[in-house]
């Protein structure tokens, strides 16, 4: 008998073929797919570059980008575990393998090596995890070893089925001898494990219809003890020496080849047999861990474990429930949602803020449905709306069984102390901690107001210095010479360029140049940037700075201002609407935040403060990921508020949860206020700005705040709730019927359907409740669904989620109120009429005057964001329901260039809430013994 021999070079070259062409099919699909191979060298050992070179061209032929990291051999352990877990993190490499030997000068524990590398970029198979699943043969997305997947390869392609096979495996090393008896006894052989130490080796030998050797010993295996028919796999490869060769050596097997031949059926030679297989094998594991990393970027299959709850009949205050609930760690949410380690940074146990870099990864995935929810013009009464975007999450995915994130605002202290309380939802349908989530959270709302105010601080300092100095002498402090020379900064060449002047040597410029690029020359009476506080104080709603002697007493003027709250401020704003770190950068610089006596605009980039702000912002542009009392994901990211600014939170955070989500699933956000405050920005500015459209809009209302938009009595926050709130009224439910008539109006000017969320309360009549569903249908919406989540959490909001579901399938044509081109005026006079009811607008002086200066310096064409009372359609925030047969009067406007509107001020709407007589905080405390915090609502 004459044995065939198996070549591993032409089964290693089919492989290859079938690698490359896997693909180039994918790669139809999505052009950027690439598998990525990182090869970690510690030194420089030619015959671990001759390997490495190996790997490498077959990597070129396949597809398989191999990159070749070559370390010092001065690198210590803990340097080479560091670069491993870089390695570990960067999505964009796939599979991993450390060259061995190490060629190091330091004690180096390789198993601690290789087992650094995380099982799904084990592509070599050799750490703890993937030998324990070859072992115990569990599917995961771990890999089998390559030379001992090669060998199977090589057996079956010899014979398909080794059932009641024996096999007789020679050594027992980690790398080939165990994993190979292991996938031989998993394909049904009887598998026989001999080494150095067994007795009678060609006794077991002979009985092997399957024999594999790899003990590193030339010619071990002698050709007497084959047996006739056997199939031979050969790991060997050793030299000898062989005066006939030029090199005085040869290189041969384990198994003394010519002779075996004589009796097995196949045999593999060396070298072509195994070693080909194992190049071949690293780069279909290469590519199979790309594979998988695409398909999980383009599928979106969560594993989330939903959080029971058990609603008692009698709702306790929302703290008791938020406390009563045991929240799921956030890494542990994080690895169910799709991310990766690498994208979470975690901010103790239960909170995280969560990386850009996951569009990058997930940018081939499809977007998921995208819901607004709104509400009725609000009252002192609350009609739910953020209870309603977080119990709708909750019953999307908990009932509906759907991937759901809900994206919220982070909440003001101002408020929080103040009167309004807390925003994280309410009864069982809440995001949690909710302690953490209304207090400090990550302190992004802290970084706003910090830079806010360093900003502020640099134009009244500025003017100061301009004061009370020549302009040579502010010229020389602002380029000082350093070792006999002047450098122009950045961000005074942009302002160079700005000013026309094309010079970039310091020393080049003439004196009327030097005046012009160092004298900003603001006209106080034009600032429009306003330190903040987030905090409600009134007192700061006029002040005077600047009364100091070491200001005043030196020549510098007093000036009076105020301060805004922080989270309507111009940064806030930026932060919601960017879409990353440069891009706020590139905001930041268009800031104006005065114009000088000559009328051109005064930019955060011309006071040189734009750098300093992108670093006391850099973490803010990270989404914060919370959860919900029933385990369902949350973002929580800005919070500009909606009367004074657009009040919305991020578009990061909207389009991170749009890719997670996937096609199918659903993310659910929340728009401020009334639809038409809170919706209309979210449509003409949010949506406008992000390239995002809604798939569905959720107008919230509840009986008792239509009685009130009917006529009925009003409500103080401390005082009694009058009896007509909680008995039957029809009439007066109808007849304030017509301001949710009016924002279902309001929502269908943007070809969005609208699903009504009635959120019921125990003494609702459900005659009422029907005659509201029957209006809200005859006018327009395309569902009307009774909700009770307060209640009893996602299971109360089951049918909203299923109407939504509904709505988000229908057809829509998503549209704008306004063409940006148009005047200011006049695209203040559609939301005017559009959306308020109004019979037009009326422009102050003040307004007409920024009107003609915004117009004049090129922002006409932004976006405008009402700043208006809140309470009403109209100004006056004592007239509810749906009034008609008014003006809306205009005081002021101010640009927020930065954030990309205008912001028209309508009557006399306060940048800056007060403390009530008996503020949320008199409730406020904390247990010093256990921590535990009592009295947030």
């Amino acid at each position: 008998m004459s044995a065939q021999v198996v070549s591993g070079q032409t089964a290693a070259a089919e492989l290859r073929q079938s690698l490359a062409a896997k693909v180039r099919e994918i790669q139809a699909k999505a052009p950027g797919f690439q598998p990525a191979l990182t090869i970690v060298q510690v030194g420089g050992r030619e015959d671990s570059n001759v390997y490495i070179r190996m790997k490498v061209k077959a990597g070129d032929e396949v597809g398989v980008r191999v990159n070749h990291l070559k370390l010092p051999p001065t690198i210590t352990e803990s340097e080479l575990l560091n670069k491993l877990c870089a390695l570990n993190d960067d999505p964009g490499v796939h599979g991993i393998i450390v060259q061995m030997p190490l060629d190091c000068q330091s004690p180096i524990d390789s198993h601690l090596i290789t087992n650094a590398v995380v099982p799904q970029k084990d592509v070599d198979g050799l750490g703890l995890v993937n030998q324990g699943q070859v072992a115990t043969h569990v599917s995961g997305d771990g890999f089998v070893p390559c030379t001992p997947a090669g060998c199977l390869h090589l057996i079956r392609l010899c014979r398909s089925d080794l059932s009641g096979l024996n096999a007789v495996v020679i050594g027992r090393s980690k790398i080939v001898g165990t994993p190979v008896a292991e996938l031989l006894k998993w394909q049904n052989a009887t598998v026989t494990v001999v080494h150095s130490k067994t007795n009678d080796l060609a006794g077991h030998v002979k009985r092997a219809d399957i024999l594999v050797v790899a003990m590193g010993r030339p010619e071990l295996v002698q050709g007497d003890w084959i047996k006739p028919g056997a199939i031979v796999i050969d790991c060997g490869i050793n030299a000898i020496p062989d005066a006939s060769k030029k090199s005085g050596q040869r290189l041969v097997g384990d198994v003394q080849f010519e002779a075996a031949s004589q009796r097995a059926a196949f045999i593999t030679p060396v070298p072509g047999g195994v070693g080909p297989m194992t190049v071949a094998y690293l780069m279909n594991n290469t590519f199979v861990a790309a594979k998988r990393a695409w398909e999980k970027s383009v599928m979106s299959n969560w594993s989330l474990r939903y959080l029971p709850l058990n609603p008692e009949d009698k709702v306790p205050s929302d703290i008791d429930i938020a406390r009563s609930q045991t929240a799921k760690d956030i890494s542990i949410l994080a690895d169910e949602i799709g991310l990766v380690s690498s994208e979470v940074d975690l901010y103790g146990k239960k909170k995280a803020k969560i990386s850009l870099d996951v569009l990058k990864r997930l940018k081939d995935r499809q977007n998921g449905n995208y819901v607004v929810v709104a509400g009725v013009t609000p009252t002192n009464l609350g009609e739910g709306k953020s209870t309603t975007t977080v119990g709708l999450a909750q019953a999307l995915g908990s009932q509906s069984k759907k991937n759901v994130f809900a994206c919220i605002r982070q909440p003001s202290q101002g408020p929080m102390f103040g009167m309004k309380g807390g925003a994280a939802g309410g009864g069982y349908s809440q995001v949690i901690p909710m302690e953490e989530f209304n207090l400090h959270l990550t302190g992004d709302n802290h970084a706003v107001t910090a830079a806010n105010n360093l900003l502020a601080a640099q134009i009244d300092t500025r003017m100061f210095h301009e004061q009370t100095q020549t302009p040579k002498a502010l010229f020389d402090r602002l380029v000082p010479r350093k070792g006999g020379k002047r450098v122009f900064c950045d961000h005074q060449l942009r302002r160079l360029e700005r000013l026309g002047i094309n010079k970039t040597d310091p020393d080049d410029l003439d004196e009327s140049e030097r005046d012009r690029f160092a004298v900003l020359d603001i006209d106080p009476d034009t600032i429009t940037w306003q330190r903040v506080i987030d905090t409600n104080d009134r007192m700061l709603r006029k002040i005077t700075v600047g009364q100091s002697a070491t200001e005043a007493g030196k020549g510098g003027k007093t000036r009076d201002t105020h301060f805004d709250i922080s989270v309507g401020s111009e940064i806030m704003a930026i932060l919601a609407l960017t879409s990353g770190l440069q891009d706020m950068k590139d905001r930041f610089a268009r800031i104006v935040v005065a114009s000088d006596k000559s009328g051109n605009p005064v930019t955060a980039d011309d006071l040189g403060v734009v750098g300093a702000l992108a670093v006391l912002m850099k973490d803010t542009v990270r989404p914060n990921l919370l959860q919900t009392l029933e385990g369902t994901p949350a973002f929580v990211h800005a919070g500009p508020f909606a009367n004074i600014a657009h009040g919305n939170s991020s578009i990061l955070a909207d389009q991170i949860a749009l890719k997670l989500v996937g096609k199918s699933g659903f993310v659910v956000t929340e728009a401020g206020f009334g639809a038409d405050i809170g919706m209309e920005k979210f449509m003409n500015i949010k949506c406008r700005t992000s390239g995002l459209s809604p798939n569905a809009v959720v107008l919230v209302a509840t009986i008792r705040a239509l009685k009130m938009h009917g006529g009925g009595p009003d409500v103080t926050a401390s005082g009694p709730i009058p009896e007509v709130y909680s008995t039957e009224n029809l009439p007066l439910v109808e007849q304030g019927f017509s301001n949710l008539k009016k924002q279902i109006e309001n929502a269908r000017k943007f070809g969005v359907p609208v699903v009504v969320a009635i959120n019921v309360f125990h003494f609702d009549s459900q005659s009422e409740l029907d005659l509201v569903k029957r209006l809200s249908l005859e006018n327009g919406a395309f569902d009307a669904v009774e909700c009770r989540h307060f209640a009893l959490g996602g299971k109360g909001a089951a049918d909203l989620a299923e109407a939504v579901d509904r709505a988000c399938k229908s057809p829509s044509e998503f549209k704008f109120l306004y063409d940006l081109d148009l005047p200011i005026d006049e695209k203040i006079a559609i939301i005017a009429k559009e959306i308020y009811g109004a019979d037009g607008i009326v422009l102050l002086d003040e307004a007409k005057t920024k009107l003609e200066r915004y117009t004049r310096q090129g922002f006409g064409n932004l976006p405008i964001c009402m700043a208006k009372t809140h309470r009403s359609l109209t100004g006056d925030e004592k007239l509810k329901g749906a009034p008609t047969g008014f003006t809306i009067t205009i005081r002021d406007i101010r640009a927020s260039v930065g954030a990309g509107f205008l912001y028209p001020l309508v009557g006399t709407i306060s940048t800056m809430p007060g403390l009530p007589t008996r503020p949320i905080f008199f409730d406020i405390d904390i247990d010093a013994v256990t921590g535990e915090i009592s009295g947030l609502s």
